[in-house]
């Protein structure tokens, strides 16, 4: 007699273990293959005072933000308002002026020409040459680039607290600031969709957040997807918390409270800056892994959405990309899985919020995985693996 193999663990079980160890008070989850989709809404959306999480519940969805920024300037490239190739100080003049740090920790006077001029692709792909600066484990040391972005009070990491700038002003003072690689060089991270949000808005014609609703986010049903929400429903946020790292204790973060999220924001960031459902996110990954098309329309041509979802890094760009990329590809605003893991083959498609949420789609599998909590430990404390692999043990209904 041979001894059994273990039944593989659903993402719900994978969940609700979390849940009932203390990881997290709560999160939504979405496993969907084709119109077969399991939603579980499990625990509570604090740890004390909470209400039980619904499956309407909305997240602060940070950088799952960035595929949605890719996905609206494939649509304004398909209508000739933008080309790829087209050097950004087209529509972004201020940045007409900027150098090329000689080394990224060099003083802000040592530069050296760029070699080329920055292109609406180099923001997609993340290798404009601005971002994260990575040193070791750390980002974001303490070199006069960082401090100078800081002092400008430009939000280039974090998605909170928020930048007090309005686009044009914005784009003003990154304009100020050299860049800290040549264009097309090293893949940085968050950079280039906040950069992107200016550039879209002036393309189109209309703000950003109008461009979106206009032509993504109505067209998907996504009615509350946006940069903030109605006072009503951002009551509804979860408390967001992250373990303290001096006391190894989970902490509730004060900073992105839910009344900040009642009005509009003076720069609204195609970083970080959107809060979804798990079903209007749903919509969005579906509109994808379908080759652009939703409920039987085509919002997106196959050909952008195959350009989204390949790889366009060298693998040079993806060594540099240290923990951020995890020998992951980076596709237009979103990773791209180029060899086999612990999860799935090659082919993967999606990103993370800081908060604590994650997707992705699997082209193979036909498979569509969403799990939104607000709980940042999950993004390295083994939960995404363990949820992403449970989600192919999930069986159909």
């Amino acid at each position: 007699m041979t001894d059994e193999q273990p039944r593989p663990v659903t993402q719900r079980e994978a969940i609700a273990a979390r849940v009932e160890r203390g990881d997290i008070p709560g999160a939504v989850s979405v496993v969907a293959r084709g119109e077969d989709v399991t939603v579980d809404a499990i625990g509570m959306t604090a740890f004390d005072d909470g209400l039980p999480m619904r499956r309407d519940t909305p997240f602060r969805i940070t950088s799952m933000t960035k595929p949605v920024m890719a996905a609206a300037t494939m649509l304004l490239e398909e209508d000739n308002r933008l080309d790829l190739e087209e050097p950004v100080v087209t529509f972004l003049p201020e940045l007409a002026g900027q150098r090329v740090l000689v080394r990224p920790d060099a003083p802000l006077d040592e530069t050296v020409p760029l070699d080329r001029p920055v292109t609406v692709e180099d923001l997609l792909t993340f290798t404009f040459g601005f971002g994260f600066v990575l040193s070791g484990d750390r980002i974001d040391p303490p070199f006069p680039i960082v401090q100078a972005w800081q002092d400008l009070e430009l939000a280039l990491a974090e998605p909170d607290p928020r930048t007090p700038h309005e686009p044009d002003e914005w784009i003003r003072r990154f304009g100020s600031l050299p860049l800290i690689h040549q264009p097309g060089e090293t893949w940085m991270y968050n950079s280039g969709t906040l950069v992107l949000g200016v550039l879209l808005a002036r393309a189109a014609g209309r703000p950003l957040e109008q461009f979106l609703r206009d032509r993504l986010f109505d067209p998907l049903g996504m009615t509350e997807t946006g940069f903030w929400l109605p006072r009503e429903r951002a009551a509804a946020l979860p408390k967001r918390y992250m373990t303290d790292f001096a006391t190894g204790e989970m902490v509730e973060r004060p900073d992105s409270p839910a009344d900040e999220w009642s009005r509009p924001p003076a720069f609204p960031s195609g970083s970080g800056g959107l809060v979804s459902t798990a079903d209007e996110f749903l919509a969005f990954a579906r509109m994808l892994l379908n080759g652009g098309v939703h409920g039987g329309t085509r919002l997106l041509s196959e050909k952008s959405v195959a350009s989204m979802t390949t790889n366009h890094l060298t693998p040079a760009q993806i060594e540099g990309g240290g923990f951020m990329l995890g020998g992951s590809g980076w596709g237009y605003g979103m990773a791209v899985t180029v060899t086999a893991d612990e999860v799935s083959a090659p082919g993967r498609y999606g990103w993370s919020g800081g908060y604590g949420t994650t997707w992705f789609n699997d082209p193979r599998e036909g498979l569509i995985a969403i799990v939104l909590t607000q709980v940042a430990d999950v993004l390295w404390n083994g939960a995404l693996t363990e949820f992403n692999k449970a989600a192919y043990a999930t069986p159909q209904t």
